[in-house]
């Protein structure tokens, strides 16, 4: 396997922000899960949420995509307000991409037939849709999978098949939520130079969410740790597993990443 993340970026040239959460804050029955929780993404960056379970980390991502609306705050991409924008619209104008931890493909539909599907509903011109499909059959190797039912592919198999229909859309923005759990350290690693990939090869701002911190921090710019609704440290890998705050709420005083 190649070297993950060759290289990090350790600071950019012109900051330019492609999405923002402001001032956001969320209930569930009464009970806060986000407080005033402020979050800048940068175009092109490769950023990690970690923290524990029950902290929020789903959460911003269903309030990114729609799926949920905050109770209080605002989403903005690219400068623009979408936080009452509906989940296709949003998806759609300002091509996000979400690839959830469970499903997101249809089980009794084979490999190809769930990208053909995808790739229907978001590209119109048939050519230019084969066209689509064919590249990521390649880029992603699908070729000797491809009429094997989505529910008999293996964990990593099924992995690549969702991250993939995300990509049908050409995303500027792709959301992966715990992409590492339950996979063994082949297809972590697998997944590892897919995400890297994504940013230095498409030019794509990837969020990751995962537990397994180490996997997480293997191929981020940088990370943020959230606990009791806030986010409580945010920097590179090293300075991240440093911070005393991060240590003390997640981490513990034993964690290296090698």
């Amino acid at each position: 396997m190649a070297l993950i993340k060759k290289f990090r970026i350790k600071s950019f040239k012109e900051e330019e922000i492609l999405l923002k959460l402001d001032k956001i804050s969320m209930f569930y029955n009464k009970r806060q899960i986000l407080n005033n929780l402020n979050l800048k993404i940068n175009k092109q960056e490769v950023l990690g949420m970690l923290g524990p379970n029950g902290v929020g980390k789903s959460t911003i991502f269903h309030i990114i995509t729609g799926l949920k609306d905050p109770s209080y705050g605002k989403v903005l991409i690219n400068g623009t307000d979408c936080t009452n924008i509906p989940i296709y619209e949003r998806a759609t104008r300002f091509k996000l991409g979400y690839v959830p931890q469970y499903g997101g493909f249809i089980q009794d539909l084979t490999l190809i037939e769930n990208l053909k599907l995808v790739g229907e509903i978001h590209i119109k011109e048939k050519d230019l849709r084969n066209l689509k499909i064919e590249k990521i059959i390649s880029q992603f190797e699908f070729d000797p999978i491809l009429k094997i039912k989505a529910k008999h592919l293996s964990g990593g198999q099924k992995k690549k098949l969702v991250i993939s229909m995300a990509l049908i859309n050409d995303p500027n923005i792709l959301l992966l939520d715990e992409p590492f759990a339950a996979l063994d350290i082949l297809t972590i690693k697998m997944l590892q130079e897919i995400i890297v990939n994504l940013q230095s090869i498409e030019k794509i701002t990837v969020v990751v969410c995962d537990h397994q911190a180490r996997d997480l921090l293997s191929c981020v710019d940088r990370a943020i740790v959230l606990s009791n609704g806030k986010i409580i440290a945010s920097g590179s890998p090293n300075e991240i597993i440093k911070d005393s705050s991060a240590r003390s709420a997640y981490f513990g005083d034993e964690f290296k990443i090698n």
